[in-house]
């Protein structure tokens, strides 16, 4: 290759899920292998939303672009969606239709921030939010959210890191990696903080669906003003089992997605048009397969909880919740890396090392378990004190 790429992409580390896959040994095995390094659920979409796509495939128009925000109805259903789960009052002109969660964090973030500016961050944080925000040149500030006591972050943490170039606090509720659900009190906390400061507070609520409960995660949309400070992303791939559609949203201000608009009419021009609408479907016609779904993943985190139990498992859970568990391992002097690869290759159990989540993070583990059933726990736990030799 003769000319230069970008260094700002270059100093970022390649994909983190695509590398842990090559640790798996090759060649026959007699035993299943545990793949616990993504959170792509276990099951397929809904029988009655693969009909409804094959319907649609055949629908005039639905190869044509749609608005950039997206379709108005599922803008709208969206809206309505988001007013009765969270108790408060949202507007289908503050929803914005993205092709899934990372283009709305990316299109968001790029829309309040630039190079130079720092925006905090928890530790352990989702890689994809900083491997975007140190393509841009913005600074990530980080705060503890995994200590003694406490597997959630501090406002006063982060009041002491912002300053006149910091943009946004951004948070992730139910946490990937550590599947912390957050108390409201502490999302409450965060948004008066990111209110007094004049800054975004940015929440990344992919997982909502999976709280555990059906009390409202927080009351920011039930706050006057509330898209003065507040930026909210949400996906449809994890509750509905729709990863490959590539459907998501930001609910926002006008005033901010007046210039989200300029971007992802550069990235996508919109999301695809039959993946909307396979979206609409889900939203308004699921409730019950997703209720069911939701319902076996708090099977499989009893199962998982159960299993850390075990007499002689020297692996600690540390926090649990939705989709992902994180584990401290037991083996002091070895990199969290050497810990994974050593389970993929030797014991046939694929997760991902806390080091790829942030400074400070090489004693732990995050396990996926979405694709997991309940009854793979116990051989989790088999396989985890089979590593202690």
């Amino acid at each position: 290759m003769t000319y230069a790429v970008n260094p700002a992409i270059h100093r970022i580390e390649a994909p983190p899920i695509m590398e842990a896959q090559g640790w798996l040994r090759q060649g026959m095995r007699n035993r299943k292998i545990l793949m616990l390094s993504q959170a792509v659920p276990s099951w397929s979409c809904a029988g009655e939303l693969d009909d409804e796509v094959a319907r649609l495939a055949h629908e005039p128009g639905i190869s044509l672009y749609t608005d950039i925000f997206g379709l108005p109805e599922l803008r709208a259903a969206i809206a309505g969606h988001f007013s009765a789960d969270y108790g408060g009052s949202v507007a289908a002109h503050n929803v914005c239709v993205t092709a899934g969660c990372n283009q709305a964090f990316s299109a968001a973030m790029m829309a309040i921030a630039r190079a130079g500016d720092n925006v905090v961050v928890p530790v352990p944080y989702f890689f994809n939010h900083t491997m975007w925000l140190g393509m841009l040149g913005i600074e990530a500030r980080f705060i503890p959210a995994v200590a003694p006591g406490t597997n959630y972050p501090r406002p006063e943490d982060a009041e002491r890191l912002i300053d006149g170039k910091t943009r946004a606090i951004v948070l992730c509720s139910p946490n990937n990696p550590t599947g912390a659900i957050y108390p409201p009190e502490v999302i409450a906390g965060f948004f008066a903080l990111a209110r007094a400061r004049g800054i975004a507070l940015v929440m990344d609520e992919t997982y909502k669906d999976f709280r555990g409960g059906p009390a409202p995660a927080h009351g920011i949309f039930a706050e006057p003003g509330w898209e003065d400070s507040f930026i909210h992303l949400y996906s449809f791939s994890k509750a509905y089992a729709m990863t490959g559609y590539r459907i998501g949203s930001i609910t926002a201000s006008a005033q901010v997605l007046a210039e989200i608009e300029k971007i992802l009419d550069c990235l996508a021009i919109c999301p695809t048009h039959i993946s909307q609408r396979a979206a609409l479907f889900a939203l308004t016609s699921l409730e019950g397969w997703k209720t069911e779904k939701i319902a076996t993943m708090q099977d499989r985190l009893t199962a998982l909880r159960r299993a850390f139990a075990r007499p002689g498992l020297r692996y600690e859970l540390i926090s649990s919740g939705a989709l992902f568990a994180y584990v401290k391992h037991p083996f002091t002097g070895e990199t969290a890396k050497q810990v994974a690869v050593r389970l993929a290759g030797e014991h046939d159990l694929l997760c991902l090392p806390g080091s790829m989540f942030g400074p400070g993070q090489e004693s732990y583990l995050r396990i996926a378990f979405a694709n997991a059933e309940a009854s793979d726990m116990e051989t989790l736990a088999d396989r985890l004190i089979e590593s202690q030799g």
